[in-house]
């Protein structure tokens, strides 16, 4: 895999495209017609994230299963694609870098994601609308890979595509 690099900022690759639904149709899917098999399976508030290897790759679905920022995207979009993640070699590098830029981002800092990773997301409006996650995969956090929050959120709460969402986070605690 070649890197693509701007100061501060490598791009190992793409970690995985994530797509958001409800029910079993696309698992179906990408099982019978692909053979592709999920590795990794984590509960968050509101979905089930599901990891299926592609080459160096993942698809990563985001079934939604009760009330979230998942669930509102369904709602409003329908099965759809919700974003793209790319594999950065320094997440705090990277991060910092963007920062400086003025890069508008969603995260206030790197969080613990899926899988033993570390990610962040970028904000759509910086991207053309496009939601962007960072993932770095070669540290361990410490709560052991739980996906935390349910989905991007900024230092006003929850963000969806170009907006903030209203906070839900009381009603799941």
């Amino acid at each position: 895999m070649s890197a693509t690099s701007r100061p501060g900022c490598t791009v190992l690759g793409i970690h995985h495209v994530a797509f958001a639904h409800r029910g079993q149709e696309v698992i179906d899917g990408l099982e019978s017609l692909f053979g592709l098999r999920c590795d990794l399976t984590e509960e968050a508030s509101g979905f089930l994230e599901r990891m299926f290897p592609v080459g160096a790759s993942f698809v990563q679905t985001l079934e939604a299963t009760g009330p979230g920022l998942v669930d509102r995207f369904v709602d409003r979009r329908g099965p759809a694609l919700h974003h793209v993640a790319f594999e950065v070699e320094d997440i705090d590098v990277a991060f910092a870098e963007l920062r400086r830029l003025g890069t508008r981002m969603v995260d206030e800092a790197p969080r613990p994601g899926g899988g033993g990773t570390r990610i962040a997301f970028v904000h759509p409006a910086a991207c053309g609308g496009l939601l962007v996650e960072l993932v770095e995969t070669n540290k361990q956090v410490e709560n052991g890979g739980q996906v935390e929050n349910g989905g991007p959120v900024g230092k006003d709460g929850p963000v969806e595509n170009d907006r903030p969402v209203e906070d839900d986070r009381e009603a799941r605690a």
